[in-house]
């Protein structure tokens, strides 16, 4: 488990996986992984991705499910994509993420008509749950919202028009976490 060929650690790990290996590290994860995964449209441009990326390690989602266009700046996940699934759809195989997920909850994160506050929303606890968000100014597609089976919205309280999708996506991993996983 431990790496004994290491000077010393330099990846961004907590100090519980300093000098694991990476398989080591990843198998553990799996088997702590919770009940979600979450859904990335990258439609236009990967401005957050590699945010919801490490939030989704940060919270330890199952997987991370990219649709549209797969490439992110790595850069940006701080290496947390080497220990998280990835899983891509491209924008012409929409059929093929509906039958992936179809078994799911699929739980939309957008400021949109009919959607009902997070914070008195209830996750499944008896489904795996698929929290979905879009992009920059996109949001979330409507061939994807019309998988949703629910819709949330994250209260704000200035005169923004919505949040960044990166800062979303942790707030609701984290209440998902906070209502589930305790």
């Amino acid at each position: 488990m431990i790496d004994t060929n290491m000077k010393s650690e330099t990846r961004n790990l907590i100090d519980h996986y300093a000098y694991w290996r990476h398989d080591a590290i990843v198998a553990d994860l799996d088997e702590k992984r919770h009940n979600f995964s979450v859904l990335c449209c990258n439609l236009g441009n990967d401005f957050n991705i590699a945010t919801v990326i490490r939030n989704g390690n940060a919270f330890l989602a199952k997987e991370i499910i990219i649709y549209g266009s797969k490439q992110f700046d790595r850069r940006g996940t701080v290496g947390t994509h080497k220990y998280s699934h990835i899983r891509h759809f491209a924008e012409n195989r929409l059929d093929d993420l509906k039958e992936y997920i179809a078994d799911h909850e699929i739980v939309a994160v957008d400021n949109v008509a009919n959607s009902v506050p997070i914070d008195s929303f209830e996750w499944s606890t008896k489904k795996h749950t698929v929290v979905c968000f879009g992009q920059e100014q996109i949001g979330i597609p409507q061939n994807v919202l019309d998988l949703a089976d629910h819709v949330v919205y994250i209260r704000q309280y200035g005169s923004v028009r919505s949040l960044n999708v990166g800062t979303a996506a942790g707030i609701a991993m984290y209440d998902y976490c906070r209502k589930v996983c305790v």
